[in-house]
């Protein structure tokens, strides 16, 4: 039962941050996610069968319940209509971090009540899905978020070599998970998070 919860609220922290992202673009001038209907909950608008559905449960079943990553299909941006194109796809590239970490806060938050056990777990996975979702997404490897915003402090000739590096980047990100980087890296700032809210999460998890 607790594992059909995680997996729920994967599914829509992920939904949550591409609409982030639509949103934010269309608030800039962007017609271009409203005009595809992404800036809807309707998760039949943001799956991607591997990305959304295959891979989050398959690394549930890898990692024995205590691990899941997953992604939709991206929000379809077009920069011509920004005013500011490259300050504006910074804002885009933060927008979908920033929706992860105040639903991470949310559960945080929700943590701190004392409902029966159930359902702080629940929340405790709710808080670690959405820390991980910010932190992986941030890191500064095209094509994730945190590319998008090391670009706006780039000139425009750094910045179209360092994202054509896209393919190798997805490359680098496999590499990344599989090799533990999670672990000895994003897990520990989660520890800290988790801390600075009073909260052990290792023995809530």
């Amino acid at each position: 039962m607790t594992v059909l919860f995680i997996i729920f609220i994967l599914f829509y922290s992920i939904i949550i941050h591409e609409i982030a992202h639509g949103w934010v673009a269309y608030r800039l001038g962007d017609s271009t996610p409203k005009l595809a209907g992404r800036l809807t909950l309707n998760p039949f608008a943001h799956i991607n069968i591997v990305g959304t559905i295959i891979l989050p449960i398959l690394l549930l079943i890898l990692s024995k319940g205590n691990f899941s990553l997953g992604f939709a299909k991206p929000v379809p941006i077009n920069p011509y209509n920004f005013k500011n194109p490259k300050k504006d796809i910074m804002w885009v590239g933060i927008a979908g971090p920033l929706s992860n970490l105040i639903l991470a806060f949310l559960f945080l938050f929700l943590l701190k009540i004392k409902f029966f056990s159930l359902l702080h777990t629940i929340f405790a996975y709710g808080a670690l899905i959405n820390l991980i979702l910010a932190l992986f997404n941030l890191l500064p490897i095209p094509p994730l978020d945190g590319s998008k915003i090391i670009s706006f402090f780039l000139n425009y000739r750094y910045t179209y070599i360092y994202l054509k590096l896209e393919i190798w980047g997805i490359f680098l990100i496999i590499l990344l998970i599989t090799t533990g980087f999670l672990k000895w890296f994003i897990f520990p700032i989660i520890k800290f998070i988790f801390s600075l809210a009073g909260i052990d999460i290792e023995a809530l998890l």
